[in-house]
């Protein structure tokens, strides 16, 4: 009996916390006019030489969560991102399901959150990446991400990188 009991506390512990986690995250902007942000998006990665990434969810979702903690408190990954990315957090939820951005976007949610998605400087799509590929266990694969931002990034799609090839 103490043992259930024991792990019904322990439950409903990680519980509260991971919800009180979630009353702190605020990434996504359900009330942005999400055609203009991009358009801003745009001129930044076409001024800077950069692609876009976007990482499409709500402050609902714990993965997603999960997902900026761990791009943003790992340096490398960090600048990596920065180096090559202009970032966009684009929201789905109850209150905004941005859903004509998303169907010019080929219906990313169609993978369950967060979803990413990679523009370039114009706004065309070059990639959709379902973000389950990159999970461990309850997190994230530090070599899995980093391979995915590296091969979306200008210089890999340079035809020029591959005129030996």
């Amino acid at each position: 009996m103490n043992k259930i009991l024991c792990t019904l506390v322990l439950s409903l512990g990680i519980t509260v916390v991971a919800a009180q986690d979630m009353k702190a995250f605020n990434l996504y902007n359900p009330y942005q006019n999400v055609d203009s942000a991009l358009q801003v998006v745009y001129k930044k990665a076409a001024a800077q030489n950069k692609h876009v990434f976007i990482q499409i969810g709500g402050n609902w979702c714990v993965w997603c969560a999960r997902y900026n903690e761990f791009v943003t408190k790992d340096t490398q990954i960090d600048s990596l991102v920065n180096a090559n990315y202009i970032v966009y957090h684009l929201n789905y939820s109850p209150e905004n399901k941005n859903s004509k951005t998303l169907a010019r976007l080929g219906y990313p949610q169609r993978f369950g959150f967060p979803v990413f998605i990679i523009l370039d400087a114009k706004g065309n799509r070059l990639h959709t990446q379902n973000s389950a590929y990159l999970e461990k266990d309850k997190g994230y694969n530090k070599a899995l991400v980093m391979e995915f931002y590296k091969h979306w990034t200008k210089t890999a799609l340079d035809p020029a990188q591959y005129k030996n090839y």
